[in-house]
């Protein structure tokens, strides 16, 4: 599906990765990292805001690194952003509809699409006509994800997802993200780490701009050095 190789890229004269190489197929990837370690800039070359200046992004064997972030949303990759970035002043189903309206592919199955959304999202049925700038933080996020999902992505980006949410509420979205995995790709940033390892199939810790370490989420869990930094224990 997605596969980067050795991405070299920054910010002026600021390098932040240096030959980064992942690969998301048919699973639920995580990329972990204190903050300043490079997830979001990674997740921003792969939406085509940030070129690289070297190294290759493919999705599907198509190379779209430098390309133009439309034309990498029409290709297939959804982004859900850290600050959600909805229109709060516009309805839940203003929001939902907007993540089709313009990918060709997703605009011609919106409605079968918007079945899936909100049947994984039971509140936003509940609230479908509520302006979403009057809704909690959780259903914001979820509003946010069902937008991304709208796009009917072959991949879907989250950075950050539990970002501000209080724990009942991460739990819930994480076991959403537990039943995505069976019908999308996923890549996750995230800080909450022990409860991204019960999600996620594999993963990846980046630091100071490379990949520090790689192994399934058993592997993660039982890693002296990810146990040690990210755990707690």
């Amino acid at each position: 599906m997605l596969k980067v190789e050795n991405l070299e890229c920054g910010y002026g004269k600021l390098t932040v990765l240096r030959g980064v190489s992942i690969e998301v197929g048919a699973e639920s990837v995580g990329l972990f990292g204190p903050n300043g370690a490079g997830k979001t800039t990674l997740i921003n070359a792969i939406m085509g805001l940030v070129s690289p200046r070297s190294g290759s992004i493919s999705l599907e064997g198509r190379e779209i690194g430098g390309g133009k972030t439309h034309e990498i949303a029409r290709a297939g990759i959804a982004l859900v952003p850290q600050e959600r970035e909805l229109f709060p002043g516009m309805s839940v189903a203003d929001n939902l509809e907007l993540g089709a309206a313009y990918i060709p592919h997703a605009k011609a199955n919106a409605a079968r699409q918007l079945e899936v959304v909100l049947e994984l999202f039971p509140i936003l049925k509940e609230r479908y006509r509520q302006l979403a700038g009057t809704m909690s933080g959780g259903q914001q996020r979820m509003v946010a994800i069902g937008r991304a999902l709208m796009a009917n992505p072959k991949l879907l980006i989250l950075d950050e997802p539990s970002l501000g949410l209080q724990p009942s509420i991460v739990a819930e979205v994480f076991e959403r993200l537990t039943l995505l995995k069976k019908s999308v790709s996923i890549l996750v940033t995230e800080q909450n780490v022990r409860e991204s390892l019960r999600s996620i199939d594999r993963g990846y810790v980046l630091e100071n701009g490379a990949i520090a370490v790689e192994d399934d989420a058993k592997g993660l869990l039982t890693n002296p050095h990810v146990v040690s930094a990210y755990l707690g224990i």
